[in-house]
């Protein structure tokens, strides 16, 4: 199977589940799996049923036999979890980590779209997610014809995915500049190394959560350590002492003459704090003094800024600085 980077991940999901077409979602622990199906519900405005069946029983899928007095039948009482109306998406998380009797249960449920006395709402598409069989999680074969009414799609971890992913989320700057200048760093998951503690974008996410936390400055590095892996910890704190020594954010934004710096790692710092700067305050003061200021840099990394920018909906093609930039830079635009 071919893997798909996350933004095309994103896109064939959204079709498939537009057209109902079951899809199951593959990929190494911590990628995203999940977040990218709630983040489909979410632009969409339907709603995410998140079902984690690794922790389920037969029985709460199906429901709970009861005696029916006026037909002298046995009835399944169906679970409330489950839809009755509307559209959405019905996400069955960890499906290959449940117990094969589970997975019996699901089968019903996503061949015919019923199971017991339950019948899932037409507006309704189910997604499957769950981690690689050698991702050294507690996973059990997909049965052959379980497997084969899923249209399967096994993401991979990008980091300029990633990058605008963290952009949009508000997530700390000096992640940002350290994953851009350290792509390796994002994902190190081994199945073959025993380690507790490894970097994913979800423990990535949680080192994000740490920095706004009230945690004193001397316990960072344990804290870190425990989320991404304490080689990481250090590497990342001492990338941050290099964004301690940056040139003041806001005096390049007042348009006030300030330093460039030279050094590889201080550029990838300088400009995603120069990016997450104009994403929080797009003021077009601000976005002309950024544009003259990034004519002094060295050019590629003027040119990632803007570009990051450009992605993520700041216009500043009516400005007079901007044609200013386009000129200097316009053999590298080609």
């Amino acid at each position: 199977m071919e893997l798909m980077r996350t933004s095309d991940a994103v896109t064939t999901l959204g079709s498939l589940i537009e057209s109902q077409i079951p899809t199951f979602l593959w990929g190494a622990p911590g990628i995203g799996k999940s977040s990218i199906v709630k983040q489909i519900a979410h632009e969409a405005g339907i709603e995410c049923i998140d079902l984690r069946l690794s922790l389920m029983d037969p029985t709460d899928l199906k429901g709970i036999p009861f005696y029916e007095a006026q037909t002298h039948q046995a009835l399944w009482a169906p679970p409330s979890f489950l839809p009755r109306e509307g559209r959405g998406i019905l996400f069955l998380d960890e499906l290959n980590s449940a117990a094969p009797a589970v997975q019996a249960s699901a089968y019903q449920l996503i061949l015919d779209r019923k199971v017991g006395e339950y019948t899932l709402p037409e507006g309704w598409a189910i997604v499957a997610a769950g981690n690689r069989e050698g991702d050294r999680g507690v996973v059990y074969r997909l049965p052959s014809p379980l497997a084969n009414r899923f249209v399967h799609i096994e993401m991979e971890v990008n980091v300029d995915d990633w990058r605008d992913w963290a952009y949009t989320r508000g997530i700390d700057a000096r992640l940002i500049a350290y994953i851009g200048f350290k792509n390796s760093a994002l994902f190190g998951f081994d199945p073959l190394k025993n380690e507790r503690s490894f970097a994913t974008p979800r423990s990535w996410e949680a080192v994000h959560m740490i920095l706004q936390s009230p945690l004193p400055a001397p316990l960072l590095l344990e804290a870190i350590g425990g989320a991404v892996g304490d080689a990481n910890a250090v590497d990342f704190l001492g990338f941050c002492r290099v964004m301690n020594l940056l040139p003041d954010i806001e005096a390049i934004m007042r348009g006030e003459e300030s330093e460039t710096p030279s050094d590889v790692s201080a550029l990838y710092a300088l400009s995603s704090a120069l990016v997450s700067h104009i994403l929080r305050d797009p003021k077009d003061e601000k976005i002309d003094h950024l544009l003259r200021y990034t004519l002094n840099l060295q050019s590629e990394f003027s040119v990632m800024i803007i570009q990051d920018l450009q992605r993520r909906g700041i216009r500043m093609d009516h400005l007079n600085s901007y044609g200013d930039w386009v000129n200097a830079y316009a053999y590298l635009l080609c």
